[in-house]
């Protein structure tokens, strides 16, 4: 009896080692928004194309299938995807980023490297980033509470259990708000638990 019982919590938890990092296989989606001006100011080889030439305010960092705990990552082993893709997202991330998101995120979503992008920017396009963002000309002061608060006033049904305004130590700072798999807003406990405790942060403006 007891060989069987031991058996079956093998087979149980190969079951669920397997059931991990399958694509199409998660729970709900997190729309990452990177504020650019601060990774270009804190980052050790910051990329030339997001922080040379025009000023960027906030650019997508990612959309990541997540587990209501934890999320998948590399699910497919997949080769560079051709410049004409990646340029399809230009003007949201740079090429390097989308190259690098696709590899460790969006092959987790089930969905071909077209259609992942084209959801990327639907996602992107149905958040509505508060005026005070589109341009901050000055460094601002302000607190992950008054930044969330902002994207909340700007999207009806965005509630306060399904965004997170997260910071590093190096200063980076992201929006992430969570999504359903049709783009619907939702909440997620273990996103909105890693939420920035600083009480207040600096956003650089866009120069």
């Amino acid at each position: 009896m007891r060989f069987a019982a031991w058996a079956a919590t093998l087979l149980l938890a190969a079951t669920g080692a397997a059931a991990q990092d399958t694509p199409g296989d998660f729970d709900f989606y997190v729309l990452s928004l990177s504020w650019s001006p601060s990774y270009c100011e804190t980052a050790h080889r910051p990329d030339p194309e997001q922080c040379e030439g025009a000023a960027r305010g906030f650019v997508v960092h990612g959309l990541w299938p997540q587990y209501e705990r934890g999320y998948p990552d590399y699910c497919v082993d997949t080769p560079r995807l051709p410049r004409s893709i990646l340029a399809t997202v230009a003007d949201l991330m740079p090429a390097g980023l989308a190259q690098y998101q696709w590899q460790k995120h969006g092959t987790c979503s089930g969905l071909r490297p077209e259609r992942y992008f084209d959801l990327l920017r639907r996602a992107y396009e149905a958040i509505d980033i508060p005026d005070i963002y589109e341009p901050l000309t000055m460094d601002a002061e302000t607190s992950p509470a008054a930044i969330e608060q902002g994207f909340i006033a700007a999207n009806p049904g965005l509630s306060e259990r399904g965004i997170a305004v997260t910071c590093s130590r190096d200063g980076a700072i992201e929006v992430r708000i969570c999504l359903t798999q049709r783009l619907g807003f939702r909440r997620c406990t273990e996103v909105d638990s890693g939420a920035c405790r600083a009480r207040t942060i600096t956003l650089p403006g866009m120069e």
